[in-house]
């Protein structure tokens, strides 16, 4: 069986009895990096695990490996941090366990696209989730095009060295738009800034920063 673990976003105390138990329980843990996973695991006194790793480098025979023990015996698959399976490379492992006939649970718990939704001052009917925007420049201005024609609310997220370059970005092609940034996640220096894309780079000293953005509708 494979089990969906979700850890903590920041704080090592943020996660689940039952995510514990689970993690307790299984002898073999997927995880993104052995370094943050054996942060985790020795600061709740879980030793002794064998670790396996999915990740964007993780090739098909990677993976085919990884399924093999999935059927053999419980297995815990859990990101650097949040729910696994999303915006990284679960979804293959999923896919592959349902077709082998491996039962897949989840571990609900730390979400950081909930955790951005809970501290949104708008009631949000809906939202698009467009995630992480291309690095490639030519195609990433293509998509921030296609955002000027969403009336919906967008949530958007790249890697911490990328802040100031995406701020910037929407300034210039939503000026009007409200929007809501969270950095650094339920972490000691988490801190949110609500103001006008225009507004918004002028308000972030940070250079670099764990984030999420929050475009309210247009």
């Amino acid at each position: 069986m494979l089990y969906l673990v979700a850890t903590p976003i920041g704080e090592f105390s943020e996660i689940t009895l039952r995510a514990l138990e689970v993690l307790k329980h299984c002898e073999v843990i997927i995880c993104e990096s052995t370094k943050e996973t054996s942060k985790l695991l020795k600061h709740h006194a879980l030793s002794g695990k064998k670790y396996e790793i999915l990740n964007e480098h993780s090739t098909p025979e990677d993976l085919r490996s990884l399924v093999q023990i999935c059927g053999q015996q419980d297995v815990a698959l859990v990101s650097d941090c949040g729910t696994p399976g999303f915006c990284d490379p679960g979804p293959d492992l999923i896919a592959l366990c349902r077709a082998q006939k491996i039962s897949v649970r989840s571990v609900l718990g730390a979400s950081s696209l909930m955790g951005l939704l809970s501290l949104s001052s708008v009631r949000l009917k809906e939202f698009v989730f467009r995630g992480f925007l291309p690095a490639e420049n030519e195609e990433r201005k293509k998509e921030i095009q296609k955002l000027k024609a969403e009336k919906r609310a967008i949530v958007l997220m790249d890697t911490p060295y990328r802040l100031k370059k995406l701020l910037s970005e929407m300034a210039e092609a939503l000026p009007q738009r409200s929007a809501l940034l969270v950095t650094n996640l339920s972490q000691d220096d988490e801190a949110f800034f609500e103001a006008s894309l225009k507004n918004l780079p002028s308000q972030v000293t940070n250079e670099k920063a764990e984030f999420m953005l929050l475009v309210y509708p247009g």
